[in-house]
């Protein structure tokens, strides 16, 4: 039988590291006292939790910002039950790794390194992550025409994402509140309902959304970013107006495709395949 959990971890010399991948900012976070472990080379997790804390105390003392970086999320324990620890990501984890005086400090590093590595590689040259990304979907069963769509929307995507940033949008968090600003104005859902929806838990809404979802999640963004570019808005304010306004463009579309086919362009179909329903094919 297969572990749920094991998209959830990763390996380093045979440990497990627990991690939790948050959608809104596309940032692994991995347990900080599962690092300390490694660090360490301690078996007893309790051990480890204690070095951690009182790690943590002298830090805090010594005015170190890598402390308040952590985050508090909830990871499984051996019992099979969620408790929150404490959580970094790799920026912060490797400020943390210079204050353990360990054999293991620069294996930890690179290995953390090599976890990100292929990103740093996709940033270099993008046609490495349009073909990691065509090669993924291909496996999931996805047909070329849905592909080629989801490859469109993403490109979209991109090109507004990076008028959020050459103005002023802070990344991860704010990006998340225009993305989701967007969604609901077209679709009358937020991201996290259109996901319940779905029946999605942290697999990505867009790729178990069907051709219709898709091309209207881009026209909406497509729509915002060029309104944004007319109105030359700045920071996260003043971008709340066109991601409504662009929203509001694929919604008149999508409600007048309704209109005219009597069919609803949102979905509660998903790509798993589940008992009560049939793979979703697109439409």
């Amino acid at each position: 039988m297969k572990n749920k959990n094991a998209k959830k971890m990763a390996i380093f010399e045979g440990r497990n590291i627990r991690r939790v991948y948050n959608e809104n900012t596309e940032t692994w976070y991995f347990s900080v006292v599962d690092i300390i472990q490694a660090l360490i080379q301690q078996d007893d997790y309790q051990t480890a939790r204690k070095y951690w804390n009182k790690l943590k105390e002298r830090l805090k003392k010594e005015g170190n910002q890598s402390v308040s970086n952590c985050h508090q999320l909830k990871f499984m324990a051996q019992d099979g039950k969620y408790y929150a620890t404490d959580a970094a990501n790799t920026e912060t984890l490797f400020r943390l790794i210079q204050s353990v005086p360990s054999p293991k400090a620069e294996p930890i590093k690179l290995w953390l390194a090599k976890v990100g590595y292929e990103r740093i590689e996709e940033i270099n040259n993008p046609e490495k992550a349009l073909n990691r990304s065509r090669g993924y979907w291909q496996k999931m069963g996805r047909d070329p025409k849905w592909i080629q769509q989801r490859m469109m929307g993403q490109e979209i995507r991109n090109k507004l994402t990076d008028y959020w940033k050459d103005n002023e949008v802070r990344e991860k968090e704010e990006y998340a509140i225009l993305t989701n600003i967007i969604h609901q104005e077209w679709s009358n859902l937020t991201v996290k309902e259109h996901k319940g929806l779905k029946n999605l838990k942290r697999e990505n809404l867009r790729d178990h959304m069907s051709d219709a979802e898709l091309v209207f999640t881009a026209l909406a963004e497509l729509s915002t970013r060029q309104i944004a570019e007319t109105m030359k808005t700045r920071g996260l304010e003043e971008n709340k107006i066109p991601a409504k306004k662009g929203g509001q463009v694929a919604k008149n579309a999508r409600l007048e495709l309704e209109q005219k086919t009597g069919k609803k362009v949102v979905s509660g179909r998903n790509f798993r395949r589940l008992p009560e329903q049939k793979k979703l094919k697109g439409n």
